[in-house]
């Protein structure tokens, strides 16, 4: 029973996710990536500091070190990869959206081989083949050739490198693991990324920054919600069940959003979204599903050479 139970936490942060993605469209227009960037770090320091600023001020001797760090991981996940989503979010769908952040983990994988030398998988190599070629159906409307033509939409490939970003965040999130509490290195990737963000929000135009009654609960949603709610239930989620049951959620992103998408926004799911976004969410649970180790001839020959 308990561990029914578990289930619900990464449940119920991939479904807040596909809400983040569907506020992402919303805000589409509304409010310029940079601002809306900013007003929901804000939201989410104000509200963690409430339970995390005195813990973390009592543990500084071992944050100071790693300020740098934490600058880094903000940047990339909590300034680069929002607001290059905001900024998809203007000429692309909520289900493109959804289906790039959820190869989220393939690519994390294929940049831990590059970054951190692991050994390539069977799965991630023929997960990778597979995911390419279902994003390749899938951004060309169901007709690959027509990109020849018609190129890739600016929306899709700013959501490939926001789903990039966020795979190297991940993988040095890894690398460095940093001795501090989830919620400790959270709050303090939203301080440092709330810092960075400033500038740019600054320079935002005042018809771009302006909160009313449309702005708000986008900010209210990005800034609670997603950014510490969300959070809170996938930590939680991973620490009851491992972060591979927990990323097998993340399969379902691009269906919550699809149906979100379809009673909220008003967009269709045309054949291609399932063909394609289909054989890439396929793509991503090969890499977890064939673990072994990719090897040839040639691979053994090095490793020998090298002594491994």
């Amino acid at each position: 029973m308990k561990t029914r139970t578990a289930f619900l936490y990464p449940l119920i942060a991939i479904v807040l996710w596909s809400g983040n993605v569907i506020v992402s469209r919303m805000s589409a227009h509304a409010i310029g990536p940079e601002a809306i960037t900013f007003y929901r770090l804000l939201l989410a320091v104000l509200l963690m500091s409430t339970l995390v600023a005195a813990p973390a001020w009592r543990n500084r001797a071992v944050i100071w070190p790693h300020l740098g760090q934490f600058a880094i991981l903000g940047f990339l996940a909590m300034c680069l990869f929002q607001a290059l989503s905001y900024l998809a979010a203007e000429t692309t769908t909520a289900a493109n959206m959804a289906i790039f952040t959820a190869l989220t983990p393939l690519l994390t994988v294929g940049l831990s081989v590059v970054l951190l030398k692991e050994p390539p998988t069977v799965g991630v190599v023929g997960g990778g083949v597979l995911a390419l070629a279902g994003l390749i159906y899938l951004v060309s409307g169901g007709d690959p050739l027509a990109l020849v033509h018609n190129g890739v939409r600016p929306g899709d490939l700013l959501m490939l490198l926001a789903a990039l970003v966020y795979a190297l965040y991940g993988v040095l999130l890894k690398r460095w693991s940093l001795p501090v509490s989830g919620w400790q290195s959270t709050y303090m990737q939203a301080l440092c990324a709330l810092v960075i963000m400033f500038p740019a929000f600054l320079a935002t135009p005042p018809a771009g920054r302006a909160l009313n009654a449309q702005t708000l609960p986008l900010i209210v949603y990005a800034g609670g919600l997603a950014s510490v709610i969300l959070p809170f239930f996938w930590v939680r989620g991973v620490q009851l069940l491992g972060p591979n049951r927990c990323a097998a959620f993340m399969n379902l992103l691009p269906v919550l959003t699809a149906a979100g998408a379809m009673a909220l926004l008003g967009e269709p799911v045309r054949y291609w979204h399932v063909i394609g976004g289909g054989a890439a969410i396929a793509g991503v649970i090969c890499a977890g599903l064939f673990p072994r180790p990719l090897r040839y001839r040639g691979m053994d020959v090095a490793l020998k050479a090298s002594g491994s």
